[in-house]
C-alpha cells in the first residue's frame, strides 16, 4: 500500500452537525469582533479604508477563507460559489481571498480517511488493492481523490467524500448565509434565497456520487466519439454513495497552456473545444458541467485531448429552457431589441412589470455580456475586459435600482459555467471565432 506518511498538510474534517455548528459560530464570532475592531479604528482615523463596510476589510476575507477551507463540505463549496460569483457583491479582497477555496490544500489525517473507506467498502477493504496511494492527487470542498490499483489491475482515481458533508449540506448552507447576512458581508437588499434553495438542490446532488457516476455515463454517451476530448470511466463495482471509482487518467494542467513556449495555434484549438463544448451542453444535451475550474481538466501533450473531469456539479435543462436560452441568444446576434425582451421575461431575466427604464438596463446588460457572440472573428479573451465591465455594471443597476432582483435561479449554475470557461479562455490567452461557433446551434 501507499505511503501513509507524507508531509502534505492534514486537519480533521467535522462531521458531526453540532461540530460544523460550533467552527461557524467561531467563524461569525470572529468576523464580528473583527469589523468591531475596524470600525474602531476607523473612528480614530486609521484602519483599512478599501470599503465602506467596516466588516468587508481583507483581515475578516481571510478569516473567512481559513475556517471554510478548515469546514470543507457545503460550506467550502458556498466559498466557493462566492469567489466566482460573488465579484461583483464583494470587494476584490474578499473575492480574491475566497477565490483561494479553489486551491485549498488541506486533506483528511489517514486515520479518518480508513474509517470512510471502511465505512463505504467493508472491514479488510485494503484486500481489494494492489496499491492505495494515501497522499490525495487532488482535494476540494466535497471530497478528495487518490490514486489506487485494484489487484486485478486497474488503475482508479478514487475520489472520496468528506464524512458529514452530505447530512450537513442544509445546516451548513443556511447558518453560513444567516451570518453573511448578520455581518453585513452579502448587501441587505439583495434577495438571494432562490439561489440558496439552488444552492442546496445542487449541493445535495453533488454529495451523492452514485448520481454522479450515472451522470457521467449518460454524459460519456452524449459525447460519444469527439475527437480531443475524452471522459474517464466509471467503475461500478467499486462506487458507492460516498466513493466515486474512475479510471485513473494522466495528464497536466491546462493551466501549462497559458506558460510561454505554448503556441497560439494550441491555445486556439484547446480555447474552441472548450466553447464548443459549453454550446452543445447546453443546446444539444441539455447536460452541463458548471464547474468549469483548471482542477477539471487535464491536458494530454502528446495527443492534444482535453479529459473532462468532475460530473458531481453536473445540471441538466428541460427543452423549454434551452428553447428560451436559444431565443435569446438568437435575439442578441440579430440586435432584435423587442424578440429579446419577450425571451428575457420568459426565462425571467426581467418582469412583466418592470419599468421601461429598468427593461432597457437589463437589455444593455445582456448585449454586453454576450458581445463575444456578436464579434466577428477570433475574439480574443486575454485581451478583454468583459468580466469586469459585466460585474460593474450588474453592481450597480443592484445598488442603484429598487426593480434589481436576483437572476431566476434555473440560471446560476449555467452563468456559473459561462463566466468560468470565459475566464479559462483569458487564462490560456485563447482566440476563439464565437459568433460562428454558436451559429452552428442556432440555425
Amino acid at each position: 500500500m501507499g505511503n501513509a506518511n507524507n508531509k502534505r498538510r492534514q486537519t480533521r474534517v467535522p462531521a458531526s452537525r453540532v461540530a460544523r455548528l460550533l467552527r461557524l459560530g467561531m467563524l461569525a464570532g470572529e468576523v464580528t469582533v473583527g469589523g468591531i475592531a475596524e470600525g474602531v479604528k476607523r473612528l480614530a482615523g486609521q484602519g483599512d479604508k478599501t470599503s465602506g463596510n467596516a466588516f468587508l476589510t481583507a483581515a475578516n476575507a481571510r478569516r473567512l477563507a481559513r475556517h471554510l477551507a478548515g469546514l470543507r463540505g457545503a460550506a467550502m463549496k458556498l466559498g466557493q460559489l462566492m469567489s466566482m460569483e460573488g465579484k461583483d457583491l464583494l470587494p476584490p479582497e474578499f473575492a480574491d481571498a475566497l477565490g483561494l477555496l479553489r486551491d485549498s490544500g488541506n486533506s483528511m489525517p489517514d486515520s479518518q480517511l480508513r474509517r470512510v473507506l471502511g465505512q463505504a467498502y467493508g472491514h479488510g477493504w485494503e484486500a481489494q488493492f494492489k496499491d492505495f496511494d494515501y497522499a490525495p492527487i487532488a482535494s476540494a470542498s466535497i471530497g478528495q481523490v487518490h490514486r489506487a490499483t485494484t489487484t486485478d489491475g486497474r488503475e482508479l482515481a478514487l475520489k472520496i467524500q468528506y464524512p458529514g458533508v452530505a447530512r450537513s449540506i442544509v445546516s451548513d448552507v443556511d447558518n453560513l448565509a444567516a451570518m453573511l447576512r448578520v455581518s453585513r458581508i452579502l448587501p441587505q437588499q439583495m434577495d438571494v434565497s432562490d439561489l440558496i434553495a439552488e444552492a442546496k438542490r445542487q449541493l445535495r446532488r453533488e454529495a451523492d456520487y452514485l448520481l454522479e457516476a450515472e451522470l457521467a455515463e449518460r454524459y460519456a454517451e452524449s459525447l460519444g466519439v469527439s475527437p480531443g476530448l475524452r471522459v474517464p470511466r466509471v467503475h461500478r463495482d467499486l462506487t458507492t454513495r460516498h466513493v466515486l471509482a474512475m479510471d485513473y487518467m494522466s495528464g497536466v494542467s491546462l493551466d501549462t497552456i497559458a506558460q510561454p513556449g505554448a503556441s497560439q495555434k494550441l491555445r486556439d484549438s484547446v480555447g474552441s473545444r472548450l466553447q464548443e463544448l459549453v454550446f452543445r451542453e447546453l443546446f444539444e444535451f441539455r447536460s452541463m458541467q458548471t464547474d468549469p475550474n483548471f482542477g477539471n481538466y487535464l491536458f494530454e501533450p502528446d495527443s492534444g485531448n482535453i479529459i473532462l473531469l468532475d460530473f458531481g456539479s453536473t445540471c441538466e435543462f428541460s427543452p423549454h429552457f434551452t428553447r428560451r436560452y436559444a431565443r435569446i441568444t438568437r435575439a442578441i446576434i440579430d440586435g432584435d431589441d423587442a424578440a429579446l425582451y419577450d425571451a428575457a421575461v420568459s426565462i425571467g431575466y426581467i418582469h412583466r412589470d418592470a419599468s421601461d427604464e429598468h427593461a432597457a438596463h437589463i437589455l444593455d446588460l445582456l448585449y454586453l455580456a454576450c458581445a463575444p457572440l456578436r464579434h466577428k472573428g477570433r475574439y480574443d479573451f486575454a485581451a478583454s475586459e468583459l468580466v469586469g465591465e459585466v460585474r460593474k455594471r450588474a453592481l450597480g443597476m443592484m445598488l442603484g435600482s429598487e426593480e434589481f432582483h436576483a437572476p431566476p435561479a434555473e440560471t446560476a449554475f449555467l452563468h456559473r459555467k459561462l463566466i468560468g470557461s470565459f475566464l479559462l479562455c483569458a487564462r490560456i490567452n485563447a482566440r476563439v471565432d464565437m459568433h460562428r461557433l454558436v451559429l452552428r446551434f442556432l440555425d
